[in-house]
């Protein structure tokens, strides 16, 4: 821990940030794999909580940048915890309607995909060969005595088996996210502004037919 910390300047493996993209105000969490591999630990998933708790308070989308191997095994079962913690807190935010968006970077295996990571109203992978999986493909393999394709569990392949909607270039990552933001958020006025107009028209031929 201590050489982690020294090496990254972290005190945890995850970081929450609030800023805004394009003057649309978010709240972000982002694991930095240096630290331990990014795994997932109590530490992380207190940072985790704290974002969600700032999400909601302040009305944001939540934003997760996630990375990593899974849970971290020296806190054993505390770790394992925190896939639970993390799945409760996201249905909080979804219970408020806020946007919760993961983009996964190279790579997000174990209890991390088993969780938080997969559990986004949209998934952005950031290149065609980030590395995404529950168990490491030489698992399987053994388990289900069957080669697999080369390109299992990167990115673009994840993308045609339905877990991964978009694959975007982290330079473009910016611009892409506004525009998916702008689309949700404007879509629950659009909403409110259509049963208006549709209550006014009722009202008016109501008006009429008395």
């Amino acid at each position: 821990m201590k050489s982690a910390r020294n090496k990254t300047g972290l005190d945890c493996g995850m970081m929450v940030v609030s800023g805004s993209i394009d003057n649309i105000k978010i709240t972000a969490v982002a694991s930095d794999f240096e630290f331990l591999g990014a795994s997932m630990a109590a530490a992380e998933g207190e940072a985790f909580l704290y974002g969600i708790q700032h999400a909601i308070e302040n009305k944001t989308p939540f934003i997760c940048f996630s990375s990593g191997g899974g849970m971290r095994m020296m806190e054993s079962l505390i770790s394992l915890s925190q896939m639970t913690r993390t799945t409760l807190a996201i249905n909080e935010l979804k219970k408020n309607n806020l946007p919760y968006l993961v983009c996964l970077t190279d790579p997000t295996a174990g209890g991390i995909t088993a969780s938080y990571a997969m559990l986004g109203d949209l998934h952005i992978a950031e290149s065609d060969h980030a590395l995404i999986a529950f168990a490491g493909k030489r698992v399987i393999e053994g388990t289900v005595k069957e080669s697999l394709p080369e390109d299992f569990q990167k990115s673009s392949y994840v993308q045609k088996t339905g877990f991964v909607d978009l694959i975007v270039d982290r330079k473009n990552l910016k611009e892409k996210l506004s525009i998916i933001l702008s689309i949700l958020l404007n879509k629950n006025d659009a909403i409110t502004t259509e049963e208006n107009e549709t209550s006014e028209n009722t009202q008016s031929l109501t008006k009429v037919a008395s």
